[in-house]
């Protein structure tokens, strides 16, 4: 079992969650990170086609129901999964299951750590030995508060990790005697496969056992699945060691004539393998093991001895020394030449056959177990480079010497490839190239090379034909640089080599084609290695045309999420603007986050950001929509609360809309007045850095997310910024957890801490906001807006406030005139006298009672308003000829750029723009431009 000891009292309450974490739980979590799972809320693939008669259940069964049966009246579940991580068996109370089913965790559901993280079944699958998994230390944070543990299931004949047994219990109730019960349970399904076994595989192992005891006993680490000498523990065996052993082996059997087998391994190590013949009745049959010569040639193995495996059970070692023979007395020996079995004393069963199976099923053997692993191993991740790169690795040295993968360019750009076979004629590209031997691996410098196939070539038969082709390649002299063509006849070496094309079809295309590629023609690809390829070839075609349809919706979804945003802000004297938009990571795919800068009348701005939930083209196109809905609600000047609700109300009228629980901030800063007046809609709120260095948040009214909002209605808070103050509006991605043991507190001072900082340059700033904020991988898309802002100077704005009286309209023309003389816009003068005129006289005749206000505003426009107290909206209507009335409003807007209203809540305040740019100035009023206006009087 695990070193790592179950924590009690004070250290479960105050552990913190980064102290003595190990370095598996460590591993795990950066690969449960780079996998883009989500902590608070997963979804588990569940597999409905699992077999509820397989040997491994029916073996567990009655052993998972004495173990649940132990821990009767204890809040524990036991679960029991396969060597795929898929639930094939539960138990538990009634409450803990209903826990489990919302948790996902139903029969079928895969818990392996590409889908759940850290676990302690993943652990258990990846390290094939038992492990804990303690509270903080699972990767979901629904799992924390318990402590889970796993033992392996393993074949008792070849050692093969079948499944693993989990025991889940809270973390307060864990003790550490827990464990030994489930390795007692682990052992005990071991043993029930065995017994349900065929009778010709019990008697060929009961034989072996017997022949074994006359001679010895072998020894095996059950804990690790490593063999162990007496003296310590053996250098572990890679994956690659392990199969080529396990293929020797089955060659060993099924020659039938050979007794012995030597295996060079890594490190000058040598494995030599014995044959033992096995006699029970009519049944015949061999058993292999293996023993290893020591490194130093001169050394004498250590002398046997016993050990106890992690369930307690003693197992003995081969050959046993005599009780007056002890280490220091035994003398040393010279070895020469190749050490046969029996003389070493450690030697541990490999494999259980029957010599019959002959050449062609020892073959059958290696494809199959080829095949699983393929479909393991290939089509880990969304990336068409990295699946084509699994391929290879799956596949040499056991299948090939050089595996190729060339694919179609516009495959590889995303596009859907053609219906049918592929012209001679279309691009491809070769994107892996993998080779075994002394320059074995991936080689970059022969792979993202173009090239095209010749007519009558093996490739272009292979992709014409759409089935596996076999043919040599001849190579009379050896290449010194990587051959144009499309066989890497300078990797081939001199001589005649074996070659099969298999073309990569899926969904009725051709992706491309892998080439194998065999040096010399001892082992020239056969009918059954054609049938391989094909099989090998289509897995990883469908796998490279999931990438390729991830791939191309991903980058519409983020083309069309970009065309969404802004390109660029408006250039505005309120406010200097800068920002930063970051999608989230590949693997998690564009979400619905915005930004928008907009100017509204008065010279003021309006900031929001929001965000959608979800991923992919719907939360885009959502996007779209609410900003959309937003500029136009803008537009009619309306307050921030009111923007909100009306945004509410829209995303409400549907229920099963993707906005449902979008959040939205809304901002609107005044220059002259130095105010910004907020509302959220359930969004994080504003960070402010005053010009002296202090930061801090803004607390604007929080409402509900939007389609949420009849909870409660939306209000707005306004406060005085003084001039230069920084506001940074954000999504809440840019505070999401970036570590373990960070929080959203923490990011929150990062950020304030990033806004402190000197530096006048909004760009720096942004970038010093993302540099510290933006490490690695990101979960979710990131929007920052940055806004600076500035004041209107005194002398740039005029007021004044006149009774609401006809005759003020003369005053209010005056008081203009002198204004714009004083700020040298006497040549604006006829214009905005008429301009003037027209809207205090609508204040006068229908604003109500109280005082009529007038406001000019200089910037790069001069921006004239008139405000009442009344709520009444000017509209521009066509007059009847014979009405003395009615286009004042059109007279207005013939003369200025823009014009329009906006509400208080008391009253309104009409405005019109002229605009102050060079050659750009209103029509001068006359006699004859004002009768061209209405020239339906003649």
């Amino acid at each position: 079992m695990d070193s790592h000891r179950t924590p009690s009292g004070a250290d479960r309450n105050e552990r913190s969650p980064d102290a003595e974490v190990r370095a598996e739980i460590l591993a795990s979590w950066r690969r449960s990170r780079l996998l883009g799972i989500d902590r608070e809320n997963t979804t588990l693939p569940v597999e409905s086609d699992l077999d509820p008669d397989s040997r491994l259940l029916r073996a567990a069964a009655p052993v998972l129901e004495h173990l649940y049966e132990r821990f009767s009246g204890m809040p524990v579940t036991v679960v029991l999964a396969d060597a795929r991580a898929h639930i094939v068996d539960r138990r538990g109370d009634p409450k803990g299951l209903d826990l489990m089913d919302a948790a996902s965790l139903v029969p079928g559901a895969n818990v392996d750590e590409r889908f759940m993280g850290t676990s302690s079944v993943s652990m258990v699958l990846s390290t094939r030995a038992p492990f804990v998994v303690i509270g903080q230390e699972h990767f979901l944070h629904r799992l924390q508060a318990l402590t889970c543990m796993a033992a392996p299931v393993c074949d008792p004949i070849g050692g093969a990790v079948q499944g693993a047994i989990n025991l889940s219990v809270p973390r307060d109730q864990a003790d550490p005697g827990m464990a030994l019960v489930l390795q007692e349970a682990a052992d005990r399904v071991g043993e029930r496969l065995l017994e349900l076994s065929t009778v010709r595989e019990r008697e060929l192992m009961a034989s072996f056992l017997r022949d074994r005891e006359r001679g010895g006993h072998a020894r095996l680490d059950l804990g690790s699945g490593q063999p162990v000498h007496p003296g310590g523990k053996a250098p572990p065996l890679t994956r690659q060691e392990r199969l080529t052993l396990l293929e020797n082996a089955t060659e060993l059997i099924s020659s039938g004539n050979r007794s012995f087998a030597e295996v060079k391994l890594a490190g000058d190590r040598t494995a030599t393998l014995r044959c033992r013949p096995l006699h029970h009745g009519d049944t015949e049959g061999a058993a292999v093991e293996v023993s290893f010569a020591p490194m130093d040639d001169t050394a004498v193995p250590a002398p046997p001895a016993t050990a106890t495996a992690p369930n307690g059970r003693r197992v003995p070692l081969l050959r046993p020394s005599s009780p007056a023979e002890s280490p220091a007395e035994r003398p040393r020996k010279a070895r020469s030449g190749p050490v046969e079995p029996a003389d070493h004393p450690d030697a541990w069963l490999l494999l259980v056959g029957e010599p019959s199976v002959g050449r062609l099923a020892v073959e059958a053997r290696r494809r199959l177990s080829l095949l699983n692993d393929a479909g393991a191993r290939v089509g880990t991740t969304l990336d068409m480079r990295r699946t084509a790169e699994e391929l290879s690795e799956v596949t040499v040295p056991y299948f090939a010497d050089i595996v190729v993968v060339d694919l179609v360019e516009g495959v590889l750009a995303g596009e859907e490839p053609p219906s049918g076979p592929l012209d001679i004629g279309t691009a491809l590209r070769r994107v892996v190239v993998r080779t075994d031997g002394d320059l074995g691996g991936t080689r970059t410098d022969r792979a993202d090379v173009p090239l095209g196939y010749t007519a009558g070539t093996p490739q272009a038969r292979a992709i014409a034909g759409r089935r596996p082709v076999a043919d040599s390649v001849p190579n009379t002299a050896p290449a010194t640089h990587f051959s144009k063509g499309a066989h890497p006849l300078d990797l081939l070496g001199e001589g005649d080599h074996s070659y099969l094309g298999a073309p990569l079809c899926a969904r009725g295309a051709v992706l491309g084609l892998v080439g194998f590629y065999r040096r010399g023609r001892t082992r020239p690809y056969e009918e059954d290695d054609l049938v391989l390829a094909d099989e090998l070839a289509t897995r990883t075609a469908i796998s490279l045309d999931n990438a390729r349809r991830f791939s191309r919706e991903h980058d519409a979804s983020l083309t069309l999420q970009h065309s969404l945003l802004p390109r660029d802000t408006p250039r505005l004297n309120a406010v200097d603007l800068a920002f930063r938009y970051r999608p989230a990571d590949t693997r998690v795919g564009v979400g619905g986050d915005w930004f928008d800068a907009i100017p509204l009348s008065g010279l003021r701005v309006a900031l929001v950001v929001g965000d959608v939930a979800g991923h992919g083209l719907h939360a885009a196109a959502t996007m779209g929509r609410l900003r959309t809905a937003v500029r136009t609600l803008a537009d009619l000047d309306l307050p921030p609360e009111e923007i909100l609700a009306h945004l509410d109300d829209l995303v409400s009228r549907t229920p099963d809309d993707p906005a449902m629980a979008a959040t939205c901030l809304y901002a609107v800063y005044d220059p002259v007045s130095c105010t910004c007046t907020a509302a959220a809609a359930g969004h994080p709120p504003p960070a402010l850095a005053l010009p002296d260095g202090t930061t801090r948040l803004l607390d604007p009214p929080t409402g509900p997310p939007l389609g949420l909002g009849r909870l409660q209605p939306y209000e707005s808070a306004t406060v005085e910024l003084p001039r230069d103050s920084l506001l940074a509006l954000y999504t809440d991605g840019l505070l999401k957890q970036g570590r373990a043991y960070e929080t959203t507190d923490t990011r929150t001072e990062q950020l304030l801490a990033a806004l402190r900082g000197e530096g006048p340059s909004l760009e720096g700033i942004c970038d010093r906001i993302t540099g510290t904020l933006l490490l690695g991988d990101q979960r979710d898309d990131v929007a920052l807006l940055l806004a600076r802002v500035h004041s209107l100077p005194d002398d740039q704005v005029a007021s004044w406030e006149l009774p609401a009286d006809p005759a003020m309209v003369a005053e209010a023309r005056a008081l203009t005139s002198r204004q714009l003389a004083e700020w040298g816009l006497s040549e604006l003068e006829d214009s905005t006298g008429l301009v003037v005129s027209e809207l205090v006289t609508n204040a006068v005749r229908y604003g109500g009672e109280g005082p009529v206000g007038l406001r000019l505003l200089r910037d790069t426009a001069l921006i004239c308003e008139v405000s009442d107290r009344s709520n009444s909206s000017p509209r521009i209507r066509r007059a009847a000829v014979t009405e003395e009335g009615g286009r004042g409003l059109f007279l207005v807007a013939q003369f200025t750029d823009s014009w329009g209203a906006r509400y208080m809540p008391r009253g309104k305040t009409v405005w019109a723009e002229q605009s102050l740019r060079d050659g750009h100035r209103a029509p001068e009023v006359d006699e004859r431009t004002l009768l061209a206006m209405f020239d339906d009087l003649d």
